[in-house]
């Protein structure tokens, strides 16, 4: 053969390696936007999710999943986090055991999407922008397919409401609202920061979110919205030192107030939606203040915590008081242990500072970064007045989150 042959046939060679290293990447990133996707539809347990990334992860571990230092301490912590959970679990008499065992495993099962999320990104930093956008693929179908139940636009529509509320492709209102939030506020960036066109093309998604968001009616989920889009708008306006900037971010930042009350004016001179409205809008409900409402079974359930050094078990307070904690802090003492408690605080606390202080870096991800810091700081507020312990897309913002820091850790070694 001449060496004109061998160069034809080792380009023949390179080309194809080329072709199959493409196809391997885009098989990858399909393969992690559709579990991301399928975080949208949990209408039951298991949900397509669970079944879908559970094998998502054991493929991935076997060809190709790799931990480096900087995701471990994620790691080790939800795994202090789930044993505390275990030895919280001994505390239950066998006749009471049930559910709580299965409940463990999914508390595990969702701390290793955490783990994969965050390795996926470290290592790919490129699928961040495909993340959002199969998120965002699933919070405007899913918000859709609710204000189209909670009107009942069509015969059995009605199966994407729960309670009179919309639910989407959720089980539950109070989660199908915070659900939406990320892409919400996502948009909101494109809004306030993104060309014209770009703008432009956002809006209308922006509104189904919103509209979404305010029928589901949970006033968590309208909190957690709006101190996400106030955080969100503050940090690009302090970020952004110049003027002409800065009244960009202002304008746009009431036009997009505007858009959306007036979105939900409309809505609001619907009288059922206005009923519903004014029964919610209160600060505060009859099961909160009663006598062993919401706020009686924290101070309950924190008094319990302080003589329960192991905890009392997955599930078991609502077993007792007939009513979860609905609060995530108050579930990770009683539900974890105080070993629990101590690995999800150090969790919390590692992930606000380790994001705080890349914030304003400028890098191609710091927009991903900010809007997932904003809704995350969100999140840890409405726990305290709502369980967030099994919230599948909270695991996978945490892993976002903790995914980035570990990029900027690779960049400064």
């Amino acid at each position: 053969m001449s060496t004109l042959d061998h160069r034809e046939a080792a380009g023949a060679t390179l080309s194809r390696a080329a072709v199959n290293h493409k196809l391997i990447e885009i098989i990858r990133a399909s393969a992690v936007a559709l579990g991301v996707f399928l975080c949208g539809f949990v209408v039951r347990e298991p949900a397509p999710y669970e079944l879908y990334m559970a094998g998502l992860i054991g493929l991935w571990a076997l060809f190709g999943l790799r931990l480096s230092r900087h995701v471990m301490p994620l790691l080790v912590l939800l795994l202090l986090f789930n044993l505390g959970g275990l030895i919280a679990l001994s505390q239950i008499p066998d006749p009471g055991l049930r559910d709580a065992p299965l409940y463990l495993a999914v508390s595990l099962f969702l701390a290793f999407t955490a783990v994969f999320f965050a390795s996926v990104v470290e290592q790919q930093p490129g699928l961040l922008p495909l993340i959002f956008r199969a998120w965002l693929a699933a919070a405007v179908i899913t918000a859709f397919v609710g204000i189209l139940g909670y009107f009942n636009a069509f015969p059995g529509s009605e199966m994407f409401t729960r309670y009179g509320r919309a639910a989407g492709v959720f089980e539950d209102p109070n989660v199908f609202g915070p659900f939406l939030t990320l892409p919400g506020i996502y948009l909101l960036h494109r809004i306030l920061t993104g060309q014209s066109t770009s703008a432009l093309l956002a809006i209308p998604f922006f509104l189904v979110i919103t509209l979404g968001i305010f029928l589901s009616f949970s006033r968590g989920a309208w909190g957690l919205f709006l101190v996400s889009a106030a955080m969100l708008t503050l940090a690009l306006f302090i970020h952004n030192q110049r003027g002409t900037v800065r009244l960009r971010i202002l304008g746009m930042s009431i036009a997009a107030f505007a858009i959306a009350a007036i979105a939900l004016i409309i809505a609001l001179n619907i009288p059922a939606v206005a009923e519903l409205f004014s029964q919610r809008a209160q600060l505060v409900q009859d099961y909160d203040a009663n006598r062993l409402g919401r706020f009686a079974r924290h101070a309950i359930g924190f008094m319990l915590a302080t003589e329960s050094p192991l905890g009392i078990g997955p599930l078991q307070f609502g077993v007792v008081y007939g009513v979860d904690t609905h609060n995530i802090w108050l579930k990770a003492l009683l539900d974890y242990s105080w070993l629990g408690f101590a690995a999800f605080l150090t969790l919390m606390i590692w992930t606000l500072a380790g994001a705080f202080r890349i914030l304003f870096r400028a890098r191609p991800w710091q927009p991903y970064l900010l809007c997932a810091f904003v809704v995350f700081v969100g999140h840890l507020l409405l726990g305290w007045v709502i369980d967030t312990d099994h919230w599948r897309h909270f695991y996978l913002l945490l892993g976002i989150i903790w995914g980035i820091m570990a990029l900027e850790q690779r960049r400064q070694v």
